[in-house]
């Protein structure tokens, strides 16, 4: 096998006809700015061949695929292996996936307890357990020449066959006499009632493989008694039972075995919640939002519709004739009067029954949607959101049953098990997996994380590293590992034990190939391959490729002078000062943060700084962005505890921008998000060929019915499933993915149809419509977060997390209506080059000029440096955060020493 992978010829998307070498065992970082052809090279050449060759392998069905599945435009690639591709997006919808089912780690706590649990009888405390032969005769050790011992057990059979018994016991080379259950010399033994046999075993009698024989009868017993003995020896009893169950209060129990620990198992699951660890329920607050108002003023919120309004007026009859004040403020009724309003009265059934009525008719859509808006998850009482049967919780290893683990962060569950006392070779073995993987965990930066933590909530970055660690823990060799920005979410703190984790999946035989823009990683990395010079139709060449310390020394591109320092973002030469406005957090408690106020200014540029997991989403997304909503009237969910919010007077709205899609299908693209494709549809309805034909705007939308290919239904591409393997999307053989009919394409302006514009980049189309000022200043604000590299009609599920942040972003451009908005961006940096920060930067210069406010969670120095106020949370991650550790300008960040973010600051402020 040769010493590289070699891609030649490569053409996909941007890519002008290179030809890159990546060396193989080495870590390879793939640079450049956005829109350069990075993912271009990296996801949809490289792992695309190697999916395909890999489909080329399988079963006659998933290669009847392969002709239809789209070949990367490359001319070869020369010594691929197997590649695994660990991307930043976290495309989990399913609330049974966790963090402990996704690391595997669940797997094996499911074992351990399987093995070596111990199942505590919840009524008396006393250890459950069953005998097996051999625990007998440990028990009942030492057994000294002489010792006597008379196995008593039940058995449901006649005399003869009891007579049968005796003869296979004589069989296996024991004395055995019947006796009414008294204890005498053998001479005195005599018949017995049937019903019970005795074994006498005399120890002088054995020689050989008398302890197997031993064995063998104490099996038969079992089986003839049901699980039941009674064992004498020398006169002394012992009880004994096969059956799993408390000695004390013989309440039976289930034996421990893996599905048992299973929540996605039926067997295992808690059969109130079905192992999702909560259950629906009618929410209160959703159904009567405002309390200040009356029965008759409409304080019910579902019954103020023509369709259901006659049960608002039942409501008002039956409180009439029961002497309820329906003018009075629902908040003021007593409990009494609540109580008829929610369960009933006479010939009024009551809200609750009005909702398990709407349940009967869930069939219907409409229905669906509606129970959507009243209901609120509430944690099941049955397991106490432990999602697992009654049994499994009566399982403990080290006082704990799986439960209580799992609600434990990484960390503490780290440690839990470096003092653990395991009993036996088997539960060494599955400890010491354990153990492995959650150290790489921890060292990968997760370690605040719980196990029975939703994969749904993660970002973007922690689901990918989570998948690295599980990686890390499958141990391939000889396989080529590709990542999307693994440092996204990652304070610079735990940068170095990301890059170490890297070298390990290096060193232990693979090649890993980051796309990335991280100057640590970068600095680290053996091979650099940068690509540009630009984005779009001015990038997809190779800039530089070879060794990093090459790069340091003279490479000549826009990134190795960076990270030379030849190129930089300096901090400003003057920070804007408080001008004594703000929004002020009071008592904040949400999640893990300590009971905290929090003063955020406004007019400025703030940063919310922190390790992972030390509160910055919970306190700006649960506690400041949905308090705010709910204080202008436009929020119907739960908001993150804390006792106060103040201040909110002072703007005009609050924007959140986070990294969430602009769309989750294909039909979602940067033109219909900011709304430029209804100018331009308006353009090709405009012209002489489509007013003849009769078309309009509706026929230039591929969303609706009328212009569209049907067979795709405007999609351009068409979805196969293939069961375990992710869904192919095929290119439509009826519009070749141009997603519309024949006909609307044959409408052109200047020889192009509507579908050539959607395959337009947005410099290109802005100089197309460079006559059509309404076009052009749609698609304008998007050359300024430096997005005029994107096609027209790239689908939304192709932009990566930080590209839909700064089209969101670029809406806002937009938006010159005099009002102050206070705008909060989440890691806006994701996905960003250097050069793509500095523009970044710009873009926050120019709301603020226009009195916005910029609050931004970010973990990229060059940012925080840039801010005018800092908020670091912290210590830790986890419990251990939810505190401010210092607030302040970034030089005051900088100058405390109990501060991560400080430390960091230190440097480059320097």
């Amino acid at each position: 096998m040769s010493g590289a992978i070699d891609i030649l010829g490569a053409r996909t998307h941007n890519l002008k006809n290179i030809t890159v070498r990546l060396p193989r065992s080495h870590l390879i970082a793939v640079s450049g700015v956005s829109g350069s052809g990075k993912s271009s090279l990296v996801f949809d050449t490289l792992y695309a061949e190697g999916q395909r060759r890999y489909v080329e392998s399988l079963s006659t069905y998933a290669r009847q695929f392969l002709e239809r599945m789209e070949r990367p435009d490359v001319d070869e690639v020369r010594g691929i292996a197997p590649a695994v591709a660990i991307e930043q997006k976290n495309t989990t919808r399913s609330s049974r996936s966790t963090v402990g089912t996704a690391t595997e780690v669940h797997d094996y706590l499911r074992l351990l307890y399987a093995r070596g649990g111990v199942t505590v009888c919840p009524d008396c405390s006393q250890e459950v357990g069953s005998d097996t032969p051999e625990r007998v005769l440990e028990k009942l050790s030492p057994l000294r020449e002489g010792t006597s011992l008379v196995f008593t057990f039940p058995v449901d059979v006649d005399p003869i066959q009891s007579t049968n018994l005796a003869r296979i016991l004589r069989e296996k080379g024991f004395y055995r006499l019947w006796s009414d259950g008294e204890i005498r010399p053998v001479e005195q033994l005599k018949s017995q009632p049937a019903g019970t046999a005795e074994v006498l075993v005399d120890r002088s009698l054995w020689r050989g493989d008398a302890r197997s024989r031993f064995m063998e009868s104490l099996t038969l017993a079992y089986r003839e008694g049901k699980g039941r003995a009674r064992i004498y020896k020398n006169g002394e009893l012992f009880d004994f039972s096969e059956e799993y169950n408390c000695a004390r209060c013989q309440r039976p129990f289930i034996r421990p075995q893996p599905r048992l620990f299973s929540f996605n198992n039926p067997f295992g699951a808690c059969p109130v919640c079905k192992g999702f660890g909560d259950i629906m329920e009618i929410d209160e607050e959703r159904v009567i939002p405002d309390g200040r108002l009356s029965l008759a003023g409409g304080c019910i919120l579902p019954w103020e519709t023509s369709s259901y309004g006659g049960w608002r007026e039942s409501l008002l009859q039956a409180a009439k004739r029961h002497a309820i004040d329906i003018d009075a403020p629902y908040a003021g009724l007593s409990g009494r009067e609540k109580s008829i309003v929610w369960d009933g009265i006479d010939d009024y059934p009551g809200l609750h029954r009005f909702f398990k009525w709407l349940e009967t008719k869930k069939y219907k859509i409409g229905i669906r949607v509606l129970l959507s808006r009243y209901r609120r998850y509430r944690t099941c009482p049955a397991c106490g959101g432990m999602r697992l049967r009654p049994e499994a919780l009566n399982v403990k290893i080290g006082g704990f049953h799986i439960g209580e683990l799992s609600s434990r962060t990484i960390r503490e569950l780290d440690d839990f098990f470096q003092r653990l006392q395991v009993r036996s070779g088997a539960e060494e073995r599955i400890t010491c997996e354990l153990k492995n993987r959650l150290a790489v965990l921890n060292r990968i930066g997760v370690g605040y994380l719980a196990l029975d933590r939703r994969t749904a909530t993660l970002s973007g970055g922690e689901f990918q590293r989570i998948n690295l660690a599980s990686a890390l823990g499958a141990r391939l060799v000889g396989s080529i590992y590709i990542l999307d920005e693994p440092t996204i979410g990652l304070h610079s703190r735990d940068t170095e034990k990301l890059i170490d984790l890297l070298r390990a999946l290096r060193d232990i035989g693979n090649t890993v190939v980051v796309v990335e823009h991280d100057r640590e990683v970068l600095d680290s990395s053996d091979h650099l391959i940068d690509l540009g010079p630009g984005g779009g139709e001015g990038g997809g060449e190779v800039v530089f490729q070879g060794p990093v310390k090459k790069a340091l020394l003279s490479g000549d591109s826009l990134t190795c002078a960076y990270l030379r320092g030849e190129s930089g973002i300096p901090a400003p030469h003057s920070r804007r000062r408080p001008d004594g406005r703000s929004i002020v957090i009071r008592g904040a408690k949400q999640h893990n943060l300590q009971n905290i106020d929090v003063a955020i200014p406004l007019g400025l540029l703030t940063a919310i700084t922190g390790v992972s997991g030390s509160g910055k989403s919970t306190l700006v997304h649960d506690v400041l962005y949905s308090g705010l909503m709910k204080r202008f009237g436009r929020w119907n969910k739960s908001v993150g505890q804390h006792d106060g919010l103040e201040g909110g007077i002072h703007i005009d709205d609050v924007v959140l921008v986070d990294q969430s899609p602009i769309g989750r299908t294909p039909r979602s693209n940067p033109l219909t998000y900011i709304k430029a494709f209804d100018a331009i549809r308006g353009v090709f309805a405009g012209t002489r060929r489509a007013r003849l034909n009769g078309y309009t705007n509706k026929t230039f939308s591929f969303n609706v019915a009328g212009g569209r290919c049907e067979t795709c239904a405007g999609a351009g591409v068409i979805k196969k499933e293939m069961h375990f393997l992710a869904d192919l999307y095929l290119t439509c053989d009826d519009c070749g993915g141009r997603r519309y009919r024949a006909d609307v394409l044959e409408v052109r302006i200047r020889g192009h149809s509507i579908a050539d514009i959607l395959e337009m980049t947005i410099a290109g189309a802005i100089e197309f419509f460079s006559d059509n000022p309404a076009v052009v200043k749609r698609l304008l604000p998007l050359t300024k977060v430096g997005l005029d590299y994107l096609k027209c009609g790239q689908p939304a599920t192709t932009l990566s997390g930080g590209e839909a942040q700064r089209i969101k972003l670029a809406s806002h451009l937009t938006d010159h209506r005099r009002r102050e908005v206070l705008y909060l961006f989440d890691e806006p940096t994701t996905g960003l080059h250097f050069e793509d920060v500095r523009i970044l930067l710009k873009c926050f210069e120019e709301l603020l000029r226009n009195r916005h406010s910029v609050v931004v969670i970010e973990h990229n120095l060059d940012v925080i440096k840039y801010a005018d106020y800092v908020i670091d949370l912290g210590p830790e991650g986890g419990q251990e955060g939810g505190r401010v550790v210092v607030k302040g300008t970034p030089e005051q960040i900088a100058g405390n020493p109990d501060s991560h973010t400080g430390r960091a600051l230190r440097k480059v402020l320097s």
